[in-house]
């Protein structure tokens, strides 16, 4: 298994919230619902989006990720007056109320339903609306930290690097009124981050992980690819070695050339990223925990873990219910 894909197995979307809005410029969209990603993209018209001091332009079909849940606003020109786009809104199948945000112009926030403005104004001036569609994914975990992690605040893809044609499948599908219109959300926006992440990793000058990077590397990625399918075996430096068919010298220089740490620190912090997730299960003891990610023994790992994050696991499990309570 690729690192990309072990990682996005735990940022996967489920019940996410998906939104077109529809306005007239000048508008201004603020997003404040603490989402842990956030994708959005311009379907129509051109737009600024702004996150702290930092401006990013949005051009038609352009693709922007967001990480982290402090707001940020999604502007058609500098002066528009924001508009609060939470998650405290109508219910999904139903259209928010329009709410001016300047002179002679409108906006609607839509859900899952894809209901169009009934405003007037803005029926009137149909050709000048602009179109954005945005998608939040709440994730959390050790495991996604690692990704959104290496992640800038913002990214952008521009829509001449993007490789894929999902968005107008997201739009169509938004506007239907089907059985199994969310699973198929779901599925779309997870296509659409997998997309935006794989063309952004590809763009010239971009800062991709060293774990991302180094997937493509014929001795490294084999490693890497062993850790990944198989966290729990017992591997050492010399094993790892014979997997890439290279001697441990050799691995272990050009794994931490490319990588940023040696394979086998590398190893220790995925089994414990991992150990910390699977925490969260009711129904894993920490004795399983610890042989389902490399460990003989409970004591073993609750010492790595403690070593690495300053906790015994009983007491980060307790911590962790504690957050979701």
């Amino acid at each position: 298994m690729d690192t990309l894909t072990d990682v996005l197995h735990n940022i996967r979307s489920s019940g996410a919230l998906v939104g077109r809005t529809l306005a007239v410029p000048p508008w201004s969209a603020r997003f404040d619902g603490g989402a842990s990603l956030t994708l959005a993209t311009m379907l129509r018209g051109d737009a600024r989006l702004v996150a702290g001091c930092a401006r990013h332009s949005l051009l038609p079909n352009d693709v922007a990720l967001v990480v982290g849940p402090e707001p940020f606003e999604i502007v058609s020109e500098p002066v528009a007056r924001p508009v609060s786009y939470s998650e405290s809104g109508p219910e999904p199948g139903q259209a928010a109320h329009a709410a001016p945000i300047g002179e002679g112009s409108g906006i609607r926030n839509v859900r899952t339903d894809g209901t169009r403005l009934s405003d007037r104004r803005c029926r009137t001036q149909l050709e000048s609306d602009h179109t954005l569609l945005t998608g939040s994914f709440h994730v959390s975990g050790r495991v996604a930290d690692r990704l959104l992690d290496a992640l800038p605040r913002v990214l952008v893809v521009p829509r001449r690097a993007q490789r894929s044609s999902v968005l107008p499948l997201l739009e169509e599908e938004i506007g239907r009124d089907e059985p199994g219109r969310q699973a198929v959300l779901d599925r779309l926006l997870d296509l659409a981050l997998v997309g935006a992440l794989r063309d952004w990793f590809a763009l010239p000058g971009s800062q991709a992980p060293g774990w991302y990077r180094a997937g493509s590397d014929p001795v490294v990625g084999i490693a890497l690819a062993a850790i990944h399918d198989a966290p729990e075996q017992p591997w050492t430096i010399e094993l790892l070695a014979r997997e890439a068919l290279v001697s441990r010298a050799t691995l272990a220089r050009r794994f931490t050339d490319q990588v940023g740490e040696p394979p086998m620190s590398y190893l220790t912090g995925w089994r414990l990223c991992r150990a910390a997730d699977l925490l969260d299960s009711e129904t894993m003891t920490v004795e399983t925990i610890a042989h389902e990610v490399g460990y003989s023994n409970a004591y073993a790992l609750s010492a790595a873990f403690h070593r690495e994050y300053g906790v015994r696991p009983g007491q980060y499990r307790h911590g962790q219910r504690s957050e979701g309570s």
